[in-house]
């Protein structure tokens, strides 16, 4: 039997696709294979949907320059967000992208809490995944993400060890 780096590659696949197997398990890889060929083709037409909405979008190629927002991720908040003329304050899209956290207040004491679960999932689920290069990149930023986590006391991602910020 042929030994190859990558099952995912036309030689891997003739390789998982001559295994000697009982039957069962033959018809189990069968299946797999054109399972992952039938996903294959649809992620390349869905690539082939994300280059054409980002050549016709403006607003997906001036997203695209913030830092950390590939051509996927850009074209996916400017079809979230429409048109940016409909928010007359930051404030408002922040909410419409459910990037505001819960707010308990009694008084004169406040406390913020998560991000509300409210706004448009989407939008969010984007901003928040690239959001995460950037605290591995920019060192500063990464510093500053650890100081508000220990003040939450929150476990949430580690990037850098205490000490280090």
């Amino acid at each position: 039997m042929a030994r190859v780096e990558n099952l995912f590659t036309d030689k891997g696949m003739k390789v998982v696709a001559g295994l000697s197997l009982q039957e069962r398990e033959a018809k189990m890889v069968v299946a797999l294979l054109k399972n992952y060929c039938h996903l294959e083709k649809r992620i390349s037409e869905t690539n082939t949907l994300v280059d054409e909405l980002h050549g016709k979008m403006a607003y997906a190629r001036l997203i695209q320059t913030a830092p950390w927002f590939g051509k996927f991720f850009s074209v996916l908040v400017a079809v979230e967000i429409e048109d940016i003329k409909r928010f007359e304050e930051v404030r408002k899209l922040n909410a419409y992208a459910g990037m505001i956290p819960l707010t308990h207040s009694s008084g004169e004491r406040s406390f913020d809490g998560k991000i509300i679960k409210a706004g448009n999932r989407w939008l969010r689920w984007a901003v928040v995944e690239a959001v995460w290069p950037s605290l591995r990149a920019d060192f500063d930023l990464g510093c500053y993400y650890e100081r508000i986590k220990r003040g939450k006391g929150r476990t949430q991602r580690k990037l850098r060890q205490p000490g280090d910020c």
